[in-house]
């Protein structure tokens, strides 16, 4: 297995929404380390090393959080899990870190990404991506960044499903319904759907002259 990359984060004692607003001032990520043995542990990390670790590794790569805790050095394998971002600043509020052990495996989101074009796209089909991602299970070191799909034998009408999608080396996904995960559809039809509207409008405007003439 490849060396982790290594992030230095120190453990955070400020709590609460003023404390958390004086960190990112400050130049800092407020956050939080957790496992699934129930172990949580505040944490702040500098923005512009977070920032950097983020864009290398994403959500799919393990990082090795380093920090000093009563003296001694810790470092821990983990997976940027969550992160909350300002609606509009470049700035991120809070960042969630997950612990995992290296021998044991995990499930998590991969995002799905097509390539190709659809062979009906010439005949004006539209590519969907029913599902942006797909839950799967595999060591830490075997996530895959994204599962790739080849769409470009797809005609108007044509679905792939989860259960024809070879999963990258390490990865398995268990369903109990197979489900499709990208599609070609047919072009929309907005046409009809115009003189319809127009249809209904004509129908209204009698239904309110009858309705008038009624009441004269």
């Amino acid at each position: 297995m490849s060396e982790l990359y290594n992030l230095k984060v120190e453990v955070r004692n400020e709590k609460g929404k003023s404390a958390a607003r004086k960190l990112r001032k400050n130049d800092y990520v407020p956050g939080v380390y957790y496992d699934s043995s129930g172990e949580t542990l505040p944490l702040k990390v500098r923005n512009g090393p977070f920032y950097k670790a983020w864009n290398q590794v994403g959500t799919t790569n393990v990082v090795e959080l380093e920090y000093t805790h009563s003296g001694e050095t810790h470092r821990k394998p983990c997976l940027i899990w969550s992160i909350d971002r300002h609606p509009y600043k470049k700035v991120y509020m809070h960042v969630d870190f997950y612990g995992v052990d290296l021998t044991k495996e995990v499930t998590i989101a991969v995002p799905v990404e097509v390539k190709g074009t659809p062979k009906g796209a010439e005949d004006g089909g539209i590519m969907r991506i029913f599902r942006q991602t797909l839950d799967l299970t595999c060591l830490p070191a075997n996530i895959p960044s994204q599962v790739t799909i080849d769409v470009s034998k797809l005609d108007i009408g044509d679905n792939i499903y989860i259960e024809d999608l070879k999963m990258p080396a390490g990865a398995k996904v268990t369903f109990e319904e197979n489900f499709a995960v990208v599609g070609l559809v047919p072009p929309m039809q907005e046409e009809p759907e115009a003189e319809a509207e127009e249809g209904s409008e004509e129908e209204g405007a009698r239904e309110a002259s009858e309705e008038e003439a009624a009441e004269e």
